[in-house]
């Protein structure tokens, strides 16, 4: 019993932990610039969200792990639609009235297909 009980503190510790790490991106997704102005003379494929954090893991952290989570969301996903730019349009950062900061972060964009240079 008492094997169990360390076996689900030690499962609990792990899941908190990993949700303190941003989402790491893929290579695919390494290779996806974000930019602040529409590209010119390249293909829109889509919308995109890129988010990391919820209400259980978002204390555990940081907001700077938030956010750069929610950006390699956004560039994984954007690579995995074929593209490699993405115009960032909008970024939203939720809060919880019993949490102490940001719980979620999320971007919003377009995804691009550009001529490599």
């Amino acid at each position: 019993m008492k094997t169990q009980s360390v076996t689900w503190a030690a499962l609990a510790s792990a899941l908190v932990l990993a949700g303190c790490a941003a989402t790491q991106t893929t290579q695919q997704g390494a290779a996806v610039e974000i930019v602040t102005q529409k590209p010119a003379g390249c293909r829109l494929l889509g919308e995109v969200v890129g988010s990391q954090g919820n209400v259980f893991s978002g204390d555990f952290t940081t907001d700077e792990n938030l956010l750069i989570g929610a950006r390699n969301d956004l560039r994984n996903k954007a690579a995995a639609m074929g593209g490699n730019v993405v115009h960032a349009q909008d970024a939203l950062h939720s809060t919880h009235p019993n949490s102490r900061g940001a719980v979620k972060s999320t971007v919003v964009g377009s995804v691009f297909a550009c001529a490599r240079k």
